[in-house]
């Protein structure tokens, strides 16, 4: 029996024609934290892992676009329970599964920054604990996707929906867009590493070192954390996420604890020096899974013990 036969309440529909029409149920108990229409829009929807020479293989789908998160408290769900029940829907619906992964399947740090995700705190997504679904109706091209991840004993479900130009619903005079898109705001560059950010997405953050299974920053004025609140400050519409990671040295879970402690003690000399919201900034924490050398130097290990800096939001 299904964990997740208990019904919401929470209707989502596709819009498709009324015999096809896709109604997806999420666990009771789920409360909506975000919404975004776009009508019409484009979504570049994952149809394949994330892989080093080529990237993230997407599906460029023109139309009407709603995308959805949700927050489930307290359930201790995993990522697998979490999808599975609308997955089943979702292919019970007649829709053909493209992709259908867990975090380390999927490319996970480079999956996850590639792939368009609701802000936090509406939408979280744990580098090493999210699985990712997309699916096609072959017959009228509407795609679905499920993200889901978890902090603890908490699950974030972000659901995104598109019908494709010149089915029902699809035509700007029926658009209700909940969340209008902001016009774009012109960066204020204020230096080597905003440019790198605006024009990569990310960088490593130089000057923010950390022994083996150390946690503390030293103490001081560091250089390229002025230089980024500088560049916060100065756009107030950026978000960045600080990604801690680590040498290969003990076990994963370990080691993700130790990163995501390194991200956090940025964000507090973030804030706490320069008043940087926490709007703007977020911590996470990948152990060693994304390394830039190899673990089986000094050298290496030490290149492996740092902080990078992502772009995750501009508006």
């Amino acid at each position: 029996m299904r964990r997740f036969c208990a019904l919401s309440g929470v209707m989502l529909s596709l819009g498709v024609h009324a015999a096809a029409a896709l109604d997806l149920s999420v666990p009771s108990g789920a409360r909506k934290t975000a919404e975004i229409a776009a009508n019409p829009g484009v979504y570049a929807l994952p149809t394949g892992a994330w892989e080093e020479e080529l990237g993230l293989p997407t599906l460029r789908v023109e139309g009407g676009v709603r995308m959805q998160a949700f927050r489930l408290e307290g359930s201790g769900f995993t990522t697998f329970q979490l999808v599975e029940p609308l997955r089943d829907q979702i292919t019970g619906a007649g829709y053909r599964v493209l992709l259908d992964c867990p975090d380390t399947s999927c490319g996970g740090f480079d999956f996850r920054f590639a792939t368009q995700v609701l802000p936090p705190p509406d939408m979280y997504v744990q580098l090493s604990d999210y699985h990712f679904l997309s699916a096609v109706e072959d017959a009228t091209g509407a795609v679905v996707s499920v993200l889901a991840s978890r902090d603890g004993q908490t699950g974030y479900i972000q659901i995104t929906r598109v019908n494709p130009l010149g089915m029902p619903g699809t035509t700007a005079a029926d658009a209700t867009p909940l969340a209008p898109a902001a016009a774009p705001v012109s960066p204020v560059m204020t230096g080597a590493l905003a440019e790198m950010l605006e024009t990569l997405g990310h960088a490593v953050l130089s000057g923010v070192e950390f022994g083996s299974g150390s946690t503390e920053l030293v103490e001081g004025t560091i250089p390229v954390l002025e230089e980024l609140a500088a560049y916060l400050k100065a756009n107030p519409q950026r978000r960045v996420l600080f990604v801690g990671h680590t040498d290969a040295t003990g076990s994963l879970e370990a080691n993700e604890a130790v990163s995501l402690r390194r991200a956090a003690a940025v964000t507090r000399y973030m804030r706490e020096r320069h008043g940087i919201p926490e709007s703007q900034i977020g911590a996470e924490g990948v152990g060693y899974l994304a390394p830039v050398a190899s673990n089986l130097s000094a050298e290496g290990r030490e290149a492996n013990r740092r902080v990078e800096v992502v772009l995750v939001s501009t508006e």
